[in-house]
């Protein structure tokens, strides 16, 4: 019994080692191009904080900037209830260009994130494994330059959230909003 518990467990984990290595990351990716200010037009989860905070999510600004030694400062505001609040994320660069982690010791929770595909111009498309000691979840994330995209990006983004297992019900594009707007410094 013991055995058999050990072999299905050992699959499980075998399982999401390899689902985290499907997930693509941008080809000659380059990092300084994917500074500056984004808009969150998209989010996929299935984690339980999603799942309760759906509806009251809305566009953010994101900006994005390079540290003196290389990683990603990352910058999120957001309008929650009559307030803005804004997040700042340290992205430590891993070996692979497009590929970082991040630790949030808040949650106890370790990200893996991949900038799947981007233009630079227009859109990025953004998975994230997370780790926590309750479990695993993916999130994925559409960036635009711009307060819209196209009908073709947004199928994209429900198309790749689809193909990481995420449910329509867990697949937002976020509400528009002027509130909390912030531009790239």
């Amino acid at each position: 019994m013991q055995a058999m518990l050990l072999s299905v467990l050992g699959l499980a984990l075998l399982g999401a080692l390899h689902a985290q290595d499907s997930i693509p990351i941008q080809a000659e990716f380059q990092q300084d191009k994917l500074t500056g200010r984004w808009y969150s037009i998209g989010l996929a989860s299935n984690s339980n904080w999603f799942k309760e905070k759906r509806h009251l999510m809305k566009m953010c600004t994101t900006i994005i900037s390079t540290t003196t030694d290389g990683n990603l400062e990352v910058t999120s505001t957001y309008p929650k209830g009559d307030q803005c609040v804004t997040r700042n994320s340290l992205y430590t660069k891993m070996e692979q260009p497009g590929r970082f982690s991040y630790t949030n010791t808040r949650w106890g929770s370790k990200h893996d994130i991949r900038v799947v595909e981007t233009n630079y111009e227009e859109y990025a498309l953004v998975a994230t494994q997370i780790s926590k000691s309750t479990g695993h979840s993916t999130m994925v994330l559409l960036y635009s330059r711009t307060k819209e995209l196209s009908p073709e990006r947004l199928e994209r983004f429900t198309q790749f959230s689809r193909e990481q297992g995420l449910t329509d019900d867990e697949i937002l594009i976020l509400p528009q909003t002027d509130k909390c707007m912030v531009d790239a410094a």
